[in-house]
């Protein structure tokens, strides 16, 4: 099970409600969770099975079910299965298959879904050119990065203050060698 406390002003608790909690409340229907990762006001579910369910808020579709409604309670990621590993960034979330392929989807406006384009995406969405994953790390503030192989990083997204680590500060809407 998952427990969850704090601001809930989203549903980003996933208890059903929008009332703050100070102690630990239960996350509504969800059970066999092996992780869990936030982003700034959504959070997302590991299942031991693959899926992936998230809850909260909703505006650019990182719940990734295919809408831009928040949920208080969680709701299944579509187009989605063989989940290893899942990430929140800041309005994003992604995630590593056993395949070895990382799927984004939720706010892109940076690229920071790595889909080659800045549109926003309600379900995953491969990443460009990218296989053979073995982590994914989604960070806060609109990027994204994974681990290739030892020694190996490729990220992409928002790149301000040079966060890819490719020794610019252009914003990357596919993935670059650190």
């Amino acid at each position: 099970t998952v427990q969850c406390w704090g601001l809930n002003g989203n549903g980003e608790l996933g208890d059903g409600t929008t009332a703050n909690k100070y102690t630990p409340t239960a996350v509504s229907s969800l059970s066999g969770a092996i992780a869990v990762s936030g982003g700034v006001n959504h959070v997302c579910a590991l299942g031991s099975g693959g899926t992936v369910k998230c809850w909260g808020f909703n505006g650019y579709g990182q719940l990734g079910d295919g809408t831009i409604v928040d949920s208080p309670v969680p709701v299944s990621v579509t187009l989605l299965s063989g989940a290893m590993a899942v990430t929140g960034g800041e309005s994003h979330t992604c995630a590593l298959a056993s395949d070895g392929t990382v799927k984004c989807w939720g706010y892109n406006l940076y690229g920071q879904l790595g889909d080659g384009t800045t549109a926003d995406r309600y379900t995953p969405t491969a990443v460009s050119s990218l296989s053979g994953a073995i982590a994914v790390a989604a960070a806060g503030d609109s990027y994204t990065c994974a681990l290739i192989s030892v020694g190996t990083v490729k990220c992409w997204g928002r790149n301000s203050v040079g966060q890819l680590g490719d020794g610019t500060t252009s914003n990357r809407t596919t993935p670059v060698k650190v």
